[in-house]
């Protein structure tokens, strides 16, 4: 495992789509392993892999109840609103409210390509959409409302 460095704001690869996965190898195994831990090391809740500059539908999220990882993601069903809070690794110290649905059902395939579905909601269904976002090419500044950026010490 290796931490990989996040893209930020301004880097292009952030805005193009990311690719489906069709090969499930040990470079995948291996891409999603530097992802958690990539994560975990910004403290971040989720990842795409977009942010570590590789253009593949894969996404990891951890919002304190497990791992998840979601290979082509594909949500199919979201019902409801709430609009919360939202930053991003990717854009550090930079916040906005964002609408998001309540709850969502996502189809996607494990690292060794099983398919599965799930269903969440709250911070796990904010997640999911935020990550699948970025496979889009899309960053959750682009659907903010109310931007706040965090004042730099200055010494």
């Amino acid at each position: 495992m290796a931490y990989r460095e996040i893209r930020k704001l301004g880097d292009e690869v952030l805005r193009k789509k990311a690719l489906e996965v069709t090969v499930f190898d040990n470079r995948l195994k291996m891409l999603i392993e530097d992802m958690v831990e990539t994560m975990k090391k910004a403290n971040g809740i989720g990842l795409a892999a977009p942010q570590v500059g590789i253009l593949k539908r894969v996404v990891v999220i951890d919002i304190g109840e497990g791992l998840y990882t979601f290979v082509n993601p594909e949500i199919i069903e979201m019902s409801g609103e709430i609009i919360d809070i939202e930053g991003c690794l990717s854009i550090p110290g930079v916040y906005g409210e964002v609408a998001r649905p309540k709850k969502l059902k996502v189809k996607a395939q494990d690292e060794k390509g099983l398919s599965f579905e799930i269903e969440a909601e709250g911070l796990f269904a904010r997640a999911i959409c935020h990550e699948v976002d970025h496979l889009n090419g899309v960053l959750f500044i682009d659907k903010a409302k109310n931007i706040i950026e965090e004042k730099k010490d200055e010494a």
